[in-house]
């Protein structure tokens, strides 16, 4: 079964930098492709993933946290079109949070900063993806710190348009 690599915490700043695109090449072989700059990596290879993980960290001159999630659960997530045609105004971005785990419950929606004019609003959850939406605001919140601390667990967040470009690398 292909799977999806999240890798989080890394290429913030100097903070743990490499190249994704250079990673994926010396992975090749194992059917990985790259998107994007933040270390989101489609793995099109059956390989199990204690095996990945460690293809991929022995390539790496630190030890990022990984989410590695099977690829159906992402085409689940992308074909189910969580956030509709809309997200609210052409100044809202949609964006997903990978967690470590799949929640136990559903989410309630909660604004960030609460009782203001909120900057992330957490609008639910699908097993271990969280949905929210984002808008610059004067605190300049982004969605993960949001999720972490509302959930109290890692996560590692992307634009949805990063989960639809998987989609399509996966289609291909």
């Amino acid at each position: 079964m292909a799977s999806i690599v999240f890798f989080r915490a890394v290429n913030v700043g100097s903070h743990q930098r490499f190249q994704p695109a250079a990673l994926a090449r010396e992975l090749a072989g194992l059917g990985v492709v790259n998107v994007g700059a933040a270390g989101t990596l489609v793995v099109k290879e059956n390989i199990p993933q204690a095996k990945l993980r460690g293809e991929i960290l022995r390539r790496l001159p630190f030890k990022p946290q990984l989410m590695i999630c099977p690829a159906k659960e992402v085409l689940a997530l992308a074909d189910g079109e969580p956030f509709g045609k809309a997200t609210g105004g052409k100044d809202v971005k949609a964006f997903v949070s990978v967690m470590t785990k799949p929640l136990a419950t559903p989410c309630t929606p909660i604004d960030y900063p609460v009782g203001g004019k909120w900057e992330v609003r957490i609008v639910g959850n699908i097993g271990r993806f969280i949905l929210s939406l984002h808008r610059h605001g004067a605190k300049d919140l982004y969605p993960n710190a949001a999720v972490e601390k509302h959930f109290g667990l890692p996560a590692t967040t992307r634009n949805w348009n990063t989960i639809v470009a998987v989609h399509k690398v996966l289609a291909q």
